[in-house]
């Protein structure tokens, strides 16, 4: 098994707005068909945020999320993985009330507080289709994403340790595998733990491959054969940083959430056309493709009747 690879799929998230594509999916509707296809093209593993159905801005509102999070799960056998994230301007209470709700097997755990810049994005665009999202998208150059050490303490004993939730470890900058090491030191991370590199985000590393070396060699010292990586990048770079990953032997995240595109130019229809990309990539390489059972096996999941929905 340590060769296959976990393919992620992140579906929706909180970056991206409606303006920029008409494929990203919005309603509960939306988003549980994208998740099921998703899942059928070869994602072991969907991550999940909410928007509000009206407009499409992020929403923590745990109906919302259960709206879709049980068709999801009537309708494959795939991780769900709830965000812990939220969203720009979400208090950490309001991150934490739909997975507090929904006991998820994994739920996405920012390891630092950062600088969290897409205020480039509204550079592009020019007619709105809501009047939300230009100043959503410009109020990032004066935004701080926080994750304290007591935040991330926080989630870990309300999530971790009460309802037996794991983590992907989401980890934007080389400071926050050290920060990650912190809590495996104090025991309120264990093993087998799960590693989400990300890069290009401006305000975390840049999208360079030798970034990529470089946080791979950092995690190694750090946690030897206790931990599984995985890697996502920014637009442009997903699929080559998730091909690079899958060559190292990690495994990979892709998604409309960190990614709108398929190709150069070319905007991607849904989630399961880039599933389906980057599972024929890794599969080119002569690697196999892991299912839901056995990234559960991998990384020592609860198991989805054990969830709360």
């Amino acid at each position: 098994m340590a060769s296959k690879v976990i393919i992620s799929v992140a579906v929706t998230g909180s970056i991206h707005t409606p303006t920029m594509s008409p494929h990203l999916p919005v309603t509960p509707d939306e988003i549980a068909e994208q998740s099921i296809a998703a899942a059928k093209a070869g994602a072991s593993i969907i991550h999940l945020h909410a928007r509000d159905p009206k407009d499409g801005r992020p929403t923590p509102d745990p109906k919302v999320f259960m709206e879709f999070l049980p068709r999801i799960k009537q309708n494959c056998d795939a991780v769900i993985n709830i965000t812990t994230g939220g969203g720009a301007n979400m208090t950490v209470d309001d991150r934490m009330a739909a997975p507090l709700v929904a006991k998820p097997e994994m739920c996405s755990l920012n390891m630092g507080s950062m600088n969290f810049g897409i205020f480039g994005l509204a550079d592009r665009y020019k007619n709105w289709k809501h009047d939300w999202e230009e100043p959503f998208l410009r109020g990032t150059d004066n935004f701080i994403f926080r994750n304290t050490f007591g935040d991330i303490t926080r989630i870990l004993k309300e999530l971790g340790e009460t309802h037996g939730t794991r983590f992907e470890h989401e980890c934007y900058d080389v400071g926050h595998l050290y920060t990650l090491a912190h809590f495996v030191d104090r025991g309120l991370v264990k093993p087998p733990f799960f590693v989400q590199m990300i890069f290009g985000i401006l305000g975390g590393i840049g999208a360079d491959l030798r970034n990529l070396v470089f946080m791979k060699e950092t995690a190694d010292k750090l946690f030897g054969n206790s931990y599984r990586w995985s890697v996502l990048a920014a637009g442009k770079n997903q699929m080559a940083f998730c091909t690079q990953a899958a060559m190292m032997g990690g495994n990979v995240r892709v998604g409309l959430e960190d990614s709108l595109w398929l190709g150069k130019g070319q905007l991607a229809p849904d989630n399961a056309s880039q599933v389906a990309k980057i599972r024929r990539l890794i599969e080119e390489l002569g690697l196999e493709v892991a299912s839901p059972t056995e990234a559960r096996e991998m990384l020592a999941l609860k198991g989805g009747d054990r969830v709360g929905f």
